[in-house]
């Protein structure tokens, strides 16, 4: 176990990670429980996660990380330690390796807090890579070619959307508009149009349960719990596919635009090659019913759904780890 390498897919909503010979050992949301008063950590991952939108007022339930970078450092350390010390891979002797990945466009003093806390939570040296890369790797797309490949990453903090050739990245735009986008959508449209509250835990579950991006390609029903807005009282409802398509909707449109203009500032060789291989989509978005039918109806090149798109960037990492000491070998 002394010195492991490990790979972190640090998410806005879940973090994965890959300890090289073991494969992915953890897969927890990236939610910690704190006292407000002391600061004090209660509870990480899981735990902390059934807390949300459940705790009295001196605990709070919160994302340390907020489209796709740290937004409460010492929080987020806090956490990787938490969870560094869970899989049992450092050791009071030797540290380990650990690579994380990135959107595409944060900034430096982004890259060097990610580092930061990387570093303080144990790491012997730390390595950033971009998440479209290491997803398209893990989506079994061989990326160090001379070919194009494109792949569309929606995660829960952004959408990252590359054209990779030769083991690296040509063109590339990163939004902040992913999966925690698509919660607050249901909820904004649930309480506009039925004035009632709910929480990201229902957003959530309606999300995976009954919604669609795709006009007229799902027909479900679910009956959700909140609160009435003018009562005051816990009410139910019953909300519908067609509904929550339209919630989406111009959430969506923009996740499309962002990929037509990555395709529009891609070199006309690679246009070719994307339009035989396709796009391959990863990420927890991905699992969004209709998301494959709306791009390639969009963008006219076909779509395919990675398997286990949950698990791309985590895999990616561990086939990066395995490669790390290969020379010629780049990181950020």
């Amino acid at each position: 176990m002394l010195g492991k390498d490990i790979g972190i897919d640090l998410g806005t909503a879940n973090v994965l990670i890959y300890v090289k010979g073991r494969g992915i050992v953890l897969d927890e949301p990236s939610v910690v429980a704190i006292d407000s008063m002391t600061r004090k950590v209660l509870a990480v991952g899981n735990e902390a996660y059934r807390m949300v939108g459940r705790t009295p007022g001196n605990i709070v339930a919160i994302r340390p990380l907020r489209d796709g970078v740290i937004a409460d450092f010492e929080i987020t350390e806090a956490m990787l330690k938490h969870f560094i010390a869970k899989i049992g891979v450092k050791s009071f002797f030797v540290r380990p390796r650990i690579l994380i990945c990135c959107p595409t466009n944060i900034t430096s003093v982004e890259q060097k807090a990610i580092r930061e806390a990387a570093e303080r939570s144990g790491a012997r040296t730390v390595y950033l890579e971009e998440e479209p890369k290491i997803a398209a790797v893990g989506a079994g797309m061989d990326i160090f070619v001379p070919s194009g490949n494109m792949v569309v990453d929606i995660g829960g903090g952004t959408t990252d959307v590359a054209v990779l050739s030769m083991g690296d990245i040509v063109t590339a735009s990163s939004i902040k508009i992913a999966g925690d986008k698509f919660d607050l959508d249901i909820m904004r449209y649930i309480k506009q149009k039925y004035q009632l509250m709910i929480g990201e835990r229902t957003a959530e579950d309606i999300k995976k349960g009954i919604a669609t991006v795709f006009p007229g390609s799902r027909k479900d029903e679910m009956d959700i719990r909140g609160r009435d807005m003018v009562s005051g009282l816990p009410r139910n409802i019953t909300v519908y596919s067609h509904e929550i398509h339209e919630a989406l909707a111009e959430s969506v449109t923009h996740i499309v635009q962002a990929s037509k203009n990555v395709l529009e500032r891609t070199p006309p060789e690679l246009s070719a090659d994307i339009i035989d291989k396709g796009v391959m989509l990863t990420g927890g978005g991905a699992l969004l019913h209709g998301m494959d039918k709306l791009l390639a109806e969009e963008l006219r090149v076909p779509v395919l759904v990675s398997e286990e798109p949950m698990f791309c960037v985590a895999k990616g990492t561990g086939i990066m780890l395995e490669n790390l000491d290969r020379p010629r070998r780049q990181f950020i």
